[in-house]
């Protein structure tokens, strides 16, 4: 039986690796600088007496949802000195929100920037330091938390366009 033709799909090449096999920083001198946007979120489950101490604002360490929000945005802007081979960009804007949820917060971090390369990295790094903060303050009361679903869901600008998760 004859299979059904397909699309040809193209096979993306790892950008970060050269022909010897060897990791590469990408050389992105010749592209145009282009406004881009990048939105990552993620969530962190927390156990029921836990959560009631953030909620009272009876965390000892503090406000762990306002360090949180420090952390997430101080994160994106040094996500070049965590991530080996991410360029340092001018982040021209990041706003990280935390959401209530029945079992804990829904975190979403959305960076901007006008440059030559994209601000994914940076908003999944401030996504997941902010979460890693709300487990640093809170662990002592709830060492079962768990940081789960850490995730693109949308970015905008440079040559592949846009994207949006389904």
């Amino acid at each position: 039986m004859k299979k059904p033709a397909t699309r040809a799909r193209k096979h993306p090449t790892l950008s970060h690796v050269d022909r010897a096999g060897r990791i590469a920083m990408v050389d992105v001198g010749a592209k145009p600088d282009t406004d881009r946007e990048a939105v990552a979120r993620g969530s962190i489950a927390i156990a029921p007496a836990a959560l009631a101490l953030i909620r009272r604002g009876a965390v000892k360490k503090g406000d762990p949802l306002q360090a949180a929000r420090l952390a997430g945005v101080m994160a994106a802007k040094r996500t070049a000195d965590l991530i080996p081979l991410c360029h340092p960009l001018p982040l021209s804007g990041i706003d990280l929100t935390l959401e209530e949820t029945a079992t804990g917060y829904a975190i979403e971090a959305r960076v901007r920037t006008r440059a030559q390369t994209g601000v994914e990295m940076e908003a999944l790094t401030a996504v997941s330091v902010a979460a890693l903060t709300i487990y640093d303050m809170v662990k002592a009361a709830d060492p079962t938390m768990v940081i789960s679903d850490i995730r693109l869901v949308e970015k905008r600008g440079g040559r592949s366009g846009e994207y949006r998760r389904k």
